[in-house]
């Protein structure tokens, strides 16, 4: 769930040789589209070029031909000059073979849905390419004997929220709270306030979700306020649990009441907590955003959370809480199909033991050294005769995480064809726009990619200003 920041483009500009795509047609002076076509090189003499060759071997024949295909057909159309054709036929390759391509997210959003959440530090990419191959996920090497699946990460887990007794690991947030409900209510009653009924993104809703899974729900209170006395008075027979959600990508301001989790602990049912976006312990610049830690400490017998939004780790999602009652999630039919790879296990347990991820430092990246970044790459632009210039811009978390709060950052000022022009480069730039320039936010720009980010700029030709 995010606070959405996306850019929308209103005017696209025109682009570069080979990189960028270009929006009027080009035709060499004096010549015609009959001489364009005969200068198009032909399919087996592209096919020779080294960095084509390269990418066969990397990518596969198949994706080649087609970037060529398109890249002679943009030739053909005046998009882009004849000997143009095998620069654009590169720009047009998928970054992996997988076709995903590597972006520079300068949005400003930590947690960009569209961008893939939160990015993976470099320990965990590095124990991702090391479990590619035979791992010992499920063999205890010592006994030679079946091992419990994730042991290690799930004991990681455990070691970073004191307070769980237990850890159970799914595929991703919505699944965990769909698992805790098929496992405890199916065929009967989740108690849940009317206020916290949320959309969870890309049109998908909380009470479709719950229902799908043979629960009834049970609303109480209304939209603004609920006390822990309507949840009291909804409590019978059939009820399965107390469900308290995080509201995530909105806010409900002035006249508002909502019961504790403390308050409701002590109704005799099983508090179950969705806290949305994985912090699992408090966080100084976030006060307000509900944690694991403190929500157990607090009574909920259990906390189900997103692993791939503040945590910083991979696409996952997270229980903890009492003991038997993990047990019987982790048991339950509906575990098998919702469990996690070998990939995204060694991910997490690198994300929880290692340095801070790229999502925690830029929770706490020091405005003053943000500005002094933007300042120094403004400088190098300049001289290259960019039209740049250094702002102060306002971040936010996004991923459903912290919805109202800003991070005061820096950004780099460019005229507002750039939007258009960076983000169809070799090394897609996905900015945003606001007053009719296109913002660079440094704030989710790793320092070590300042350069990348440099050279991104550099590449869009001087007309696009």
């Amino acid at each position: 769930m995010e606070q959405r920041r996306d850019t929308v483009e209103r005017r696209p500009g025109t682009t570069g040789p080979g990189q960028c795509r270009a929006d009027s047609p080009v035709r060499p002076e004096g010549g015609d589209a009959t001489d364009v076509r005969r200068r198009i090189p032909r399919t087996d003499l592209l096919l020779r070029d080294p960095r084509l060759s390269e990418a066969v071997g990397r990518l596969g024949a198949d994706v080649v031909k087609a970037a060529v295909r398109q890249a002679q057909q943009r030739a053909r159309d005046g998009r882009v000059a004849p000997e143009e054709v095998p620069d654009t036929a590169l720009a047009l390759l998928p970054g992996t073979a997988g076709g995903l391509r590597p972006v520079l997210n300068a949005t400003g959003v930590l947690l960009h849905t569209n961008l893939g959440r939160a990015p993976l530090s470099a320990a965990a990419r590095q124990a991702l390419a090391e479990a590619a191959g035979p791992t010992d996920v499920e063999l205890d090497l010592a006994t030679g004997r079946r091992a419990r699946r994730g042991r290690t990460a799930l004991a990681a887990l455990r070691e970073r929220v004191s307070a769980a007794g237990a850890a159970h690991v799914v595929n991703n947030g919505a699944a965990a709270l769909v698992l805790a409900a098929t496992a405890l209510a199916a065929g009967r009653e989740i108690v849940v306030s009317r206020g916290e009924m949320v959309e969870i993104g890309d049109g998908f809703r909380l009470p479709d979700l719950l229902v799908s899974t043979g629960a009834r729900l049970r609303e109480v209170g209304t939209t603004n306020r609920t006390t822990a006395a309507d949840y009291a008075d909804a409590i019978g027979p059939e009820t399965g649990f107390l469900l308290k959600v995080h509201p995530s990508n909105f806010r409900i301001t002035g006249f508002t009441r909502a019961a504790e989790v403390a308050e409701l602990a002590g109704l005799g049912v099983p508090v179950v907590v969705d806290i949305g976006s994985g912090l699992l312990a408090p966080h100084p610049a976030l006060p307000e955003e509900p944690d694991a830690d403190t929500q157990l400490r607090a009574g909920a017998a259990l906390v189900t959370a997103s692993g791939d939004k503040l945590l910083g780790g991979p696409q996952c999602g997270l229980l903890l809480g009492d003991p038997d009652l993990v047990r019987t999630l982790a048991r339950h039919p509906l575990a098998r199909a919702l469990r996690v790879d070998k990939l995204t296990l060694a991910a997490l347990e690198a994300t929880l033991t290692g340095p801070p991820t790229p999502t925690a430092l830029g929770l706490t990246a020091d405005p003053a050294r943000l500005r002094a970044r933007a300042e120094r790459l403004t400088g190098a632009l300049a001289a290259d005769g960019v039209d740049v210039r250094a702002v102060e811009s306002a971040a936010t978390v996004g991923g459903g995480g912290a919805p109202g709060v800003t991070l005061p950052s820096a950004a780099l000022s460019l005229p507002e064809p750039y939007a258009v022009a960076l983000r169809t480069c070799a090394t897609p730039v996905v900015g945003r726009l606001e007053g009719g320039r296109c913002l660079l936010d440094l704030r989710a720009v790793p320092e070590e990619d300042d350069e990348r980010l440099a050279r991104a700029i550099r590449s869009v030709p001087r007309r696009e200003e």
